[in-house]
């Protein structure tokens, strides 16, 4: 197996963020791609990354590959990268991913390839009464705005508008969005955890929009898409209002 991306941007920024939810994960190479999927310990959260092989300026397999991976040290590793560097990943028959990092000298790194001992799960299939999609910075406005004042919000739609509401003990933000800002179809009301959220939103490095699917009670799905395809689904916080 050998990947070769000449510009690794989107590929740092994305296990940048999945790090933060999973500390593990398999790397799954095959005809399409490179793609990841897990959930995050407390079974909370699952993200979803894919990659396509038309993304490498090189992709050889011999067959497919899962590869076992400490997504902390595989992370620091690609942060090696700067501007203008080329990435090659190799797995070689020791076991072991081997990394060069290309610019002006050559760099070289092995990660020890792990076996995860998490039992897969598969993710449920879900289907949904209301979707908005609208620009990422306005939505990640609105969740920092959030995080301010609660530790989770509301998502709320009608077929006119979609608001995003959070409430603590005191204070309380509010962000309201029509369809002047936003596409906006169904209707629904859920909430959910603001920390996993702030986590989420770091993933507008890869997207200028995002698309936002959800329904009343129910989990939550965010999907950044561009060059690579990064999503999560969050599972909702069902509790009596205040």
């Amino acid at each position: 197996m050998l990947l070769k991306l000449d510009n690794p941007k989107d590929l740092i920024d994305s296990i940048s963020v999945i790090s933060e939810l999973v500390t593990e994960a398999t790397l799954k190479v095959n005809k399409e791609g490179l793609s990841i999927e897990a959930f995050d310990p407390a079974n909370v959260a699952l993200v979803n990354f894919r990659m396509p092989s038309s993304s490498f300026s090189q992709f050889d397999i011999e067959g497919d590959e899962d590869l076992g991976i400490n997504l902390d040290d595989f992370k620091q590793v690609l942060r090696r990268a700067t501007a203008g560097s080329s990435l090659t990943l190799k797995k070689d028959k020791e076991n072991m991913l081997d990394l060069e990092i290309k610019n002006k000298i050559i760099r070289n790194f092995s990660l020890a390839l792990i076996n995860s001992t998490k039992e897969e799960r598969k993710a449920q299939d879900l289907k949904f009464s209301s979707e908005v999609e609208l620009p990422v910075d306005i939505f990640s406005d609105a969740i920092t705005d959030g995080a301010i004042v609660a530790d989770a919000c509301y998502f709320i739609t009608d077929k006119d508008s979609f608001v995003i509401e959070a409430k603590g003990s005191l204070n309380k933000t509010k962000t309201n969005l029509t369809k002047n800002e936003a596409k906006i179809s169904g209707n629904g009301k859920a909430k959910y955890s603001l920390e996993y959220l702030q986590k989420f939103i770091k993933a507008s490095k890869i997207a200028s929009n995002v698309k936002i699917s959800f329904s009343s009670d129910y989990p939550l799905k965010l999907d950044f898409k561009d060059k690579v395809e990064l999503s999560f689904i969050l599972a909702p916080r069902v509790e009596e209002d205040e």
